[in-house]
């Protein structure tokens, strides 16, 4: 027993030494842990997200009163950093909040902010969903502002939408709710709030739109002018009418959802049509001063769309504009005066586009003549009009210089023809001048060589180019679009052209350069330049327009000592509105002008307003689109060194027979008058050398033998073809005048009964299919009575070393008795002579050959030097 009591002691003891087993740990404690570890986290995020908030927000600006009271405008520079303008100021009619009525306040809590009244700068529910969305379709994708933050953003703070900016946004309005009453900031909101036509403010909009002062409005009525801040130019009801009524009726189930009005007054609120109260358009006034206003309404319309976010209007920004100054108000003056152009009423128009060559930038535009309405219709951006003939070297005969490679001289016929689907194709002067280089053709305005060009590139083709320069066109483009059935605009055009004077690089024309933000962020607006066609396609393109300015349809644009280049371009009446409208025939709606120097691009359109309205053919009208473009390159160019347009190294000059078809290069026969100097793409010039004018080889062995017994002279000649050949044969009697005395197929002539003591000189030379060749001519003395008679020889000339002939000496010598051996034809067959059968056109030696008998054919010699070829002749109409 005391053993196992001892063990058991032991074995307690033991037990009791020995280190315990450990217990797990309770849940309470891990909880406790983790909680304890999320505080941290939470308030060292805290400190993260506070110190992070507090830098976003160092930056902010300060809360000025004026900045919360007034629109902010924009100020518009020109080309040198000098002010053009301000946007947004003036046209605002102050409301107080006392003076808003409940019905206009509820129908913008509605709209915009219905708990204003429950928050403190920031809704929180409203953030909740926007945060939301903002996960799911990408941050920017919904906003949360509320009427203090929109107040905060439009004094303040630009449109972009990023986290610091929103931060800024959230501190400033939370300082703006502390530091005024929410009265106060609705008063803001109303009076700061943009609503189109360049006005400010829901009480000048009241007046604007309807007429009326805040209280007199209809339930409709401030419903529209609730719906408008989103979007106040498309939701402008003078406008827009349609987006404008849908906005209006979203606004009133809006004010009904929140129990603002009744399902009844909703229903019967949207059920009125939305032009109804709305100012008369005769009767609608908009003050706005502006100066350059057309060019201002482009800016204008370039900011919106590219940069919907900003408000040019309130936004305070700084645009750099490309505006000349000077320019643009010459454009201005020449459209609505006098002094330089006379118009023909004060109802003709006329729309401008000029712009740097070089880089797309808007020099002025010339939106219109005596325009009553600030930012009314633009003729040189909204108009658009068919461009007639100024569309055939765009879609034409550009695409065939840089698909095919047409050169200049490319050869058409400009004949009766008709499209590839039958119908007749007509000139504008409805006759047919044949043969003609594209040169000639485009100068001269034909338009069956214009037609036959774009069916040869192909309508696909045609329309891909075009729309490299900066076109849209996506269907209805057929062959007849070459002769400028599409509706563009001088905008459009002004640029397209732009790329033929700028080596073949296109830049869309754009008004704005950079936009500058109130805190100095400063955005390049600039686009990019593209090459849009080979540099030969330019310049030959450009070569051919200045013909068409020098000598073609152009000539009154001409500008003497600018290189210039253009082409005028009309349009047609259909049979239907002649008949209906009683338009004489040459009448036409359009004329277009479209042209360039290495400087500056315009495109000029000038008509009326209505087809209705033609411009007659009196030789005048119809000119005044060139004669605005000539008096503004004039003065844009004045002072300014303007280059000349430079051959790349992907042309060749080539030197063309006129007439020849297909083209073929002058050969060293072709009359001077008769080569014309054009332009190839390099390597796909003409080959083929033409033969029109290639002399014949010279008759030889000519003779003349004066026989007494039969008181006749014989003539005697040789020629290597003489099957094919006529001969013409001229005879004079001392020095009297050369004349025509037979044309045979005979290489013999008897001329009987001669007078008695006279020297008789004659010629005789080949003809054949229109060619001639140079005379070969001698000589025979007849004797008196008394006398024997005595044969004459050619005069001597100087005798050139063995192998040469004689300069000037393309008949090689007479063929006479005495055989003298220089390269000529005799009977005592020495036929060794000087030349050694070297002499042009002659038989050396005797017939029998004993030795240098042979007939040379060589033409080496009496080669006129070549001279400068002359232009095609033109005429200067279209």
């Amino acid at each position: 027993m005391s053993e196992q009591y001892k063990s058991r002691e032991e074995r307690r003891k033991q037990q009791q030494q020995s280190p315990k087993p450990k217990k797990k740990k309770s849940g309470k404690t891990l909880f406790k842990k983790i909680f304890l570890t999320l505080i941290a986290l939470g308030i060292v995020g805290m400190i993260a997200g506070a110190a992070t908030f507090a830098f976003m927000v160092k930056d902010a600006p300060e809360l000025d009163p004026a900045l919360l009271k007034d629109p902010i405008p924009s100020v518009l520079l020109d080309i040198n950093g000098e002010k053009i303008t301000e946007v947004g100021a003036g046209n605002l009619d102050y409301v107080e909040y006392e003076d808003i009525p409940d019905l206009v306040e509820n129908a913008f809590l509605a709209t915009e902010d219905v708990r204003f009244y429950e928050h403190n700068g920031m809704d929180l529910i409203r953030l909740g969903g926007a945060v939301i969305a903002n996960v799911t379709k990408g941050f920017g994708s919904e906003g949360a502002s509320t009427i203090t933050q929109q107040v905060v953003k439009n004094s303040f703070l630009n449109n972009e939408k990023t986290i610091s900016r929103k931060a800024q946004e959230a501190w400033l309005s939370f300082q703006l709710e502390r530091k005024y009453t929410k009265q106060e900031i609705f008063e803001m909101y109303v009076n700061k709030i943009y609503m189109s036509e360049n006005s400010h403010g829901v009480l000048t909009a009241s007046r604007l739109y309807f007429g009326k002062d805040l209280d007199e409005l209809e339930l409709h009525e401030a419903a529209l002018l609730a719906g408008m801040p989103q979007s106040p130019n498309n939701y402008n009801p003078f406008t827009h009418p349609e987006n404008a009524e849908k906005r209006r009726n979203i606004v009133l189930s809006l004010m009904n959802q929140h129990g603002f009005i009744s399902e009844e007054q909703k229903t019967e609120a949207q059920s009125i049509p939305i032009t109804e109260g709305l100012v008369p358009e005769g009767e609608r006034e908009i003050e706005d001063d502006t100066p350059y206003d057309s060019f201002v309404d482009v800016v204008i319309d370039e900011v919106t769309e590219k940069y919907p976010d900003l408000d040019i209007f309130s936004d305070g920004l700084t645009i750099h504009t490309t505006a000349d100054k000077d320019i643009q108000k010459y454009v201005s003056n020449i459209l609505n005066s006098e002094d330089v152009i006379q118009y023909p009423d004060e109802e003709f128009q006329a729309g401008i586009t000029l712009l740097d060559s070089s880089n797309g930038e808007v020099r002025a535009i010339g939106g219109g003549r005596n325009q009553e309405v600030k930012r009314g219709f633009n003729f040189a951006t909204d108009q658009k009009r068919q461009a007639g003939s100024t569309f055939k070297p765009i879609a034409g005969y550009a695409p065939a210089i840089e698909f095919n490679q047409w050169g200049t001289y490319h050869t058409l016929v400009d004949e009766p023809y008709k499209y590839s689907e039958g119908t007749e194709v007509n000139n504008w002067d409805n006759s047919f001048k044949g043969t003609m280089t594209m040169r000639q053709a485009l100068a001269e305005s034909r338009n069956i060589p214009a037609v036959k060009a774009i069916q040869e590139v192909g309508t696909e083709q045609s329309m891909e180019f075009a729309n490299r320069l900066g076109f849209n066109f996506k269907d209805e483009y057929y062959e007849s679009s070459v002769l400028g059935t599409k509706a563009v605009s001088p905008m459009e055009m002004a640029g397209a052209y732009s790329a033929f004077a700028n080596e073949g690089f296109y830049t869309d024309p754009h008004t704005v350069k950079a936009i500058e933000m109130r805190d100095g962020t400063k955005i390049d607006t600039t686009p990019e330049s593209e090459a849009v066609m080979n540099d030969y396609t330019a310049f030959m393109i450009t070569d051919m327009l200045k013909t068409a300015i020098s000598s073609g349809t152009g000539t009154t644009a001409n500008i003497q000592g600018l290189p210039v280049a253009g082409k005028t371009g009309t349009t047609n009446y259909t049979a239907e509105e002649k008949q209906k409208y009683d338009i004489p025939n040459g009448a036409t709606p359009d004329a277009w002008f479209a042209g360039y120097t290495t400087n500056y691009t315009a495109a000029i359109w000038t008509g009326y307003e209505s087809r209705k309205t033609y411009l007659p053919s009196n030789g005048y009208d119809q000119k005044i689109a060139q004669m605005l473009f000539k008096n503004i390159m004039q003065y844009a160019s004045e002072g300014k060194e303007t280059a000349d347009f430079k051959m790349p190294n992907s042309v060749e000059k080539v030197a063309i027979e006129k007439g020849s078809n297909p083209a073929k290069l002058a050969s060293e026969y072709t009359p001077s008058d008769q080569i014309i100097t054009e332009y190839a793409v390099k390597g796909n010039a003409p080959k083929t050398v033409s033969e029109k004018f290639d002399k014949l080889e010279a008759p030889n062995g000519f003779n003349a033998k004066y026989n007494k017994e039969a008181n006749t002279i014989e003539l005697v000649w040789k020629h290597k073809d003489k099957d094919n050949t006529q001969f013409v044969v001229t005879g004079a009697i001392n020095d009297g005048g050369a004349q025509e005395l037979t044309t045979t197929s005979e290489t013999s002539l008897t001329i009987e009964n001669p007078e008695p003591d006279s020297t008789y000189t004659f010629t005789v030379k080949a003809v054949q299919d229109g060619k001639e060749s140079d005379a070969a001519q001698t000589s025979v003395n007849i004797p008196s009575n008394e006398e024997e008679p005595e044969e004459v020889e050619p005069p001597e000339e100087e005798t050139p070393g063995d192998g040469q002939q004689p300069p000037g000496d393309e008949e090689g010598g007479n063929d006479n008795e005495n055989g003298n051996g220089d390269g000529n034809n005799s009977e005592n067959g020495d036929g060794n002579g000087n030349n050694n059968g070297e002499g042009n056109d002659n038989n050396n030696g005797n017939e029998n050959g004993n030795g240098n008998g042979n007939e040379d054919n060589s033409e080496e010699e009496n080669q006129s030097p070549e001279e400068e070829p002359s232009p095609p002749d033109e005429n200067p109409e279209e």
